[in-house]
């Protein structure tokens, strides 16, 4: 039997935090994400979570997970934290961590996917917290475990391809936080 060792529960808490505070009116409004609106954001963690607990569980998705504003369940106040608490159990479970799992089309072992789950939680908390003007606070040990997997990549577009944007230089004594969105191709300096 695989060991998990790490928790999801920590980033989950705060994205649920984060998307609990989020007004009607900021739907619309622009997030770091490329072009994505917040309703956008949250139609993409919606369909995350599920593939992400969906690999979990060892279950292969129908498809890659779609971002489209559109396309946002009229519950996503409901159905995101049930999500966030479902994906938390999923990997909670030993055999999770076990084999190879599969998300978005890709697969990778156990292991690494449940790296790649805590990275979009607290990556994308961050991005919903500027887009809507709110404060991030995420557990250190997730974004440390975050800056090593998004560091893993260096500076080679190609293996950046499709995941982060190419880094942003961040001073090495930067806080935490701010060097891993450097990582992952975002502006640390952009606060709610």
């Amino acid at each position: 039997m695989g060991t998990p060792n790490f928790d999801l529960a920590p980033a989950a808490d705060e994205l649920r935090r984060v998307a609990g505070a989020v007004d009607d009116a900021q739907l619309d409004g622009p997030t770091p994400y490329g072009p994505m609106t917040v309703a956008g954001l949250l139609d993409h963690l919606l369909g995350l979570t599920l593939a992400c607990r969906m690999a979990a569980e060892k279950v292969v998705p129908g498809g890659a997970p779609q971002a489209d504003a559109a396309n946002l369940a009229a519950d996503w106040r409901t159905r995101l934290p049930a999500r966030l608490d479902e994906l938390v159990q999923a990997w909670r479970k030993p055999d999770a961590w076990e084999g190879m799992a599969e998300a978005g089309g890709v697969q990778m072992p156990g292991a690494v996917m449940a790296v790649v789950a805590l990275d979009e939680l607290v990556v994308h908390g961050w991005d919903l917290a500027v887009a809507t003007g709110q404060e991030y606070r995420p557990d250190e040990a997730s974004a440390q475990r975050c800056l090593e997997f998004a560091a893993s990549f260096g500076d080679d577009p190609e293996a950046r391809a499709g995941l982060y944007g190419p880094v942003v230089p961040v001073p090495e004594d930067a806080p935490l936080l701010d060097r891993l969105l450097g990582q992952t191709g975002r502006d640390p300096r952009r606060r709610p």
